[in-house]
């Protein structure tokens, strides 16, 4: 067992929910059960009764949690003994992201570093995420959250955060969309494309688009992902969405997630940095702090 993954345990003994866990852990639900599985292997009962309505903590579950709450204090006593002893970081680091990533990858990383390092400033800027490399190439970053491009730059590295299944989604609004989308089949090619101008979500489309023998009609390109969803929800056409994006998307119930007849796939994400950058100690710090968070 290891720290991370009495987190997660403590977590699902509070929130009793898998989805719940899971979403704030940053870990898919299979993930998550195989670390519980692991556990109950490792303590050799089960630590959770559950069934189709409820999850419960077992007695054993009980006795467990108090184990697991003790050794989490004494690690993070640990960790505060040996910040202690180290010289403390100072200066600024300049961290680049999307809007959705700023708060659902990054907000429980910035509330950890912070606390471990006070002394540094942390300047954050916002944007489209296909800019995300660039801004780490250029050096007008220090660090960004991006998808993990198929092919990485051998002057950059990258650190996996989670997952980010990209969905198409289509308006609820009543419009000519909802209309061609409401059925079983799907007429692909006639549907009016609502399309980043660029990044990894755009090479998938126009990927898939190919292999279904079709070319898309555009309706709009535009920048950033909530763009998207949000000419979407006015019912301009249809366009594919990261899943945190619509998770966290204040026009969740204008829009619907549309089966596909061949799925996009998921993106890792998380950080990137450059080789060089990671000699800074603030950025060596971040990581460090990130990779034993994932």
């Amino acid at each position: 067992m290891d720290i991370r993954s009495l987190r997660m345990f403590c977590h699902l003994a509070t929130s009793l929910h898998f989805g719940q866990t899971s979403s704030a852990m940053h870990v898919s639900a299979p993930t998550l059960s195989r670390t519980i599985q692991r556990l109950e292997e490792e303590v050799g009962d089960a630590l959770f009764s559950r069934d189709n309505r409820r999850v419960e903590l077992t007695d054993a579950g009980q006795k467990f949690l108090l184990f697991a709450q003790r050794v989490l204090l004494d690690w993070q006593d640990l960790e505060q003994q040996l910040s202690a002893d180290h010289q403390a970081l100072s200066g600024q680091i300049h961290i680049y992201c999307s809007v959705t990533a700023s708060y659902s990858f990054l907000y429980d990383l910035l509330n950890d570093f912070r606390h471990q390092h006070p002394g540094v400033d942390i300047k954050l800027s916002t944007g489209d995420p296909a800019d995300a490399l660039d801004w780490v190439k250029e050096g007008n970053a220090d660090i960004s959250i991006t998808a993990k491009p198929d092919k990485l730059s051998s002057s950059l590295v990258f650190q996996k955060l989670g997952d980010a299944p990209l969905q198409m989604v289509g308006p609820v609004v009543p419009c000519q969309v909802s209309q061609q989308i409401a059925t079983d089949d799907i007429d692909w090619a006639q549907l009016p494309y609502i399309l980043p101008e660029r990044g990894l979500a755009r090479t998938r489309l126009d990927k898939w688009c190919k292999n279904l023998g079709f070319k898309p009609k555009v309706h709009a390109e535009v920048s950033g992902h909530e763009a998207i969803v949000s000419m979407v929800a006015l019912g301009l056409g249809v366009g594919p969405v990261p899943q945190p994006v619509l998770k966290n998307s204040p026009l969740r119930s204008n829009i619907r997630v549309l089966q596909l007849p061949q799925s996009f796939g998921s993106f890792e994400v998380g950080l990137c940095s450059s080789k060089r950058g990671l000699q800074d100690p603030k950025v060596a710090a971040f990581w460090a702090l990130a990779k034993t968070s994932s």
